[in-house]
């Protein structure tokens, strides 16, 4: 299957979580300008609720065509699971988020389903990203095979089912959540995809603590954010936004590669201090990520 379909490459930051039973939040949709919207099929769907969840998902998705959409199904486990892929998967949907991934036999059932799907929408086979959501001591054990599957362009954290299922308690200063986060990254960076997205913060109004959390997990390699409130938007791209002077010393860096290079010189030095390739890189990483987070201010 690798042989025949690309990888596509994905780097949304802001992902916004969407009820898809909650006809008021999906027109609150036209106001918002996440990166990615997830409409919600799972967690917060009643059960007598899951059919009409899907009728306005279908309709969400025609409304919404030139947005970014994803819709996280029933998990696999789960009686709901088929039918939200053969209902949901219609002409304009992005992706789709899969809760509780654990296994790659899980990810190849979805595969099937959605090159059906895509040959009787006739569109590119391949084309419907999965983000793998990794909720349990299995899904982290398997990390690196999920990322690596072709359709998958990022993997996400949910530390709620993560920590009642390794038995460990959901704390502020999250030291529970360091091995599973690292995991992560880590596979991520295996399977070349980009940086994971963090865990869903529930606190909704504590500015403060949302700041604190997004900055860790970007300082371990997280490159995005699972969001429930409009409110965490400005904080969620404030934290990844690069500062004036991370892109200052950015472009001095790079600057002075491209001089040494022209001179021939082997040996790069800014500020006194010794550059080379791995510095380089990050700063024309620091560069790349401010030019897109300020094209996308001033087109909003």
């Amino acid at each position: 299957m690798k042989s025949r379909l690309v990888k596509i490459v994905s780097n949304e930051l802001t992902w916004f979580f969407v009820p898809g039973s909650n006809q008021r939040n999906i027109d609150k949709v036209a106001t918002l300008e996440a990166d990615a919207f997830i409409f919600d099929l799972e967690d917060a769907v009643a059960i007598s609720e899951k059919q009409n969840a899907r009728d306005k998902v279908i309709q969400a998705i025609a409304r919404y065509q030139q947005k970014n959409i994803f819709v996280r199904v029933n998990s696999f486990d789960s009686p709901y699971f088929l039918e939200d892929v053969r209902q949901v998967v219609v002409q304009g949907v992005d992706g789709i988020v899969l809760p509780k991934a654990e296994t790659p036999a899980q990810l190849q059932v979805l595969d099937k389903l959605l090159l059906e799907k895509e040959q009787e929408l006739n569109i590119p086979l391949g084309s419907i990203k999965i983000v793998a959501l990794i909720e349990s001591a299995l899904g982290i054990h398997h990390a690196v095979e999920l990322a690596n599957f072709y359709r998958v362009t990022r993997l996400a954290f949910g530390a709620i089912d993560y920590t009642l299922d390794i038995g460990a308690t959901l704390t502020e200063h999250g030291s529970e959540l360091l091995f599973a986060k690292s995991q992560l990254v880590l596979a991520s960076r295996v399977a070349k995809i980009e940086g994971p997205i963090d865990v869903v913060y529930v606190d909704i109004y504590n500015e403060e603590g949302l700041r604190k959390e997004v900055t860790f997990s970007k300082e371990l390699g997280f490159k995005g954010k699972l969001i429930v409130h409009p409110a965490q938007l400005k904080v969620v791209n404030e934290v990844y936004t690069p500062t004036d002077s991370e892109v200052e010393q950015a472009k001095k860096i790079i600057q002075a590669a491209e001089e040494a290079e022209e001179q021939g010189k082997g040996v790069v030095s800014v500020d006194g201090k010794m550059i080379d390739l791995p510095v380089i890189k990050k700063a024309e990483g620091v560069l790349a990520l401010y030019n897109r987070l300020s094209v996308t201010t001033v087109e909003n």
